[in-house]
């Protein structure tokens, strides 16, 4: 129970983030936007470690897994959705994000021995993954899988990051708090994202209108700070291809606050889609409970 409600809060924090991006992009450049935001989280994050009495690992295989971390879970896949979506359409670019679970599946089947693909996995993973394409069907225009080829590869590029990290995290970080994992993820990300700010947005525009800082509030201390203790949490406890699935809970969340927020009206693919969602979700995870009942109730061990 305590990941399933870990796993949908980390869905609604990040899911509303596309709300407060929109909203902060309107100010500020997108790197601007990244790197003041990872800041904020990493603001957030060194009094909860502070708090919690953890220092800063010296060994250096693992500062090493930290660094890989902050590359392909932070600043490369940051950059390269930042960069795709200035060519491509925002429905576009939620599917190509959402195949990141599909990712996972095949990149933890090879590099993990306990998170192997089995034909429940991979039917939730599809099934899951149909309901997104449903989700943002209805701002998602055909002509635009015909436009600009490298924005496209970006995005597939950003998930194939997310999924390498995911599973990388699972295999050489597992144990690690949550807290020091955020924390050093954060710190890495940032520290590359600046110096690439001045080069791709200058010259360097810092907000002005308190609801610009809001969002960048809101994304930094939620939606890197805390969600990002989340997602380590989940990773550590349910593994990487579960907790990938998370991707397929931001469409629902975008389109409900999009109903609430912007007057959006309700219609059946918000439904369909959303059913689908949770319907992958719950293959995904029916097999493994099922298989938890048996060897709890046999006799042979």
């Amino acid at each position: 129970m305590k990941q399933w409600s870990a796993f949908w809060l980390l869905g609604a924090i990040w899911g509303s983030s596309f709300l407060w991006i929109k909203i902060a992009v309107e100010e500020i450049g997108p790197f601007t936007r990244v790197a003041l935001r990872l800041l904020v989280g990493l603001i957030g994050l060194v009094p909860v470690l502070l708090l919690q009495r953890q220092r800063f690992s010296r060994d250096m295989r693992t500062n090493l897994a930290f660094l890989f971390m902050g590359v392909f879970n932070t600043a490369l896949p940051f950059t390269l959705i930042s960069w795709g979506e200035v060519r491509i359409a925002s429905g576009l670019a939620a599917i190509l994000n959402g195949t990141m679970p599909l990712f996972t599946i095949v990149i933890a089947h090879f590099w993990l021995h306990d998170e192997k693909i089995t034909y429940s996995r991979a039917g939730g993973l599809i099934i899951g993954f149909l309901g997104v394409a449903v989700l943002v069907s209805r701002d998602f225009d055909l002509r635009a899988v015909q436009g600009d080829l490298l924005g496209q590869i970006a995005v597939l590029a950003a998930a194939v990051s997310y999924a390498t990290a995911g599973t990388f995290s699972r295999r050489h970080l597992r144990g690690q708090p949550p807290v020091l994992q955020a924390t050093m993820v954060i710190l890495i990300g940032n520290a590359l994202l600046w110096p690439m700010v001045p080069i791709t947005e200058a010259p360097i525009r810092f907000p002005t209108l308190p609801v610009t800082w809001f969002a960048l509030a809101w994304l930094g201390l939620l939606g890197s700070c805390f969600a990002y203790m989340l997602y380590f949490y989940l990773i550590n406890a349910w593994g990487a291809t579960r907790s990938s699935l998370v991707t397929y809970v931001f469409p629902i969340i975008g389109l409900i606050l999009g109903i609430i927020f912007l007057g959006e009206s309700l219609d059946l693919r918000l439904l369909a889609g959303s059913a689908l969602v949770i319907a992958g979700i719950i293959v995904v995870n029916l097999r493994i409970g099922q298989l938890a009942w048996v060897r709890k109730h046999s006799f042979i061990h």
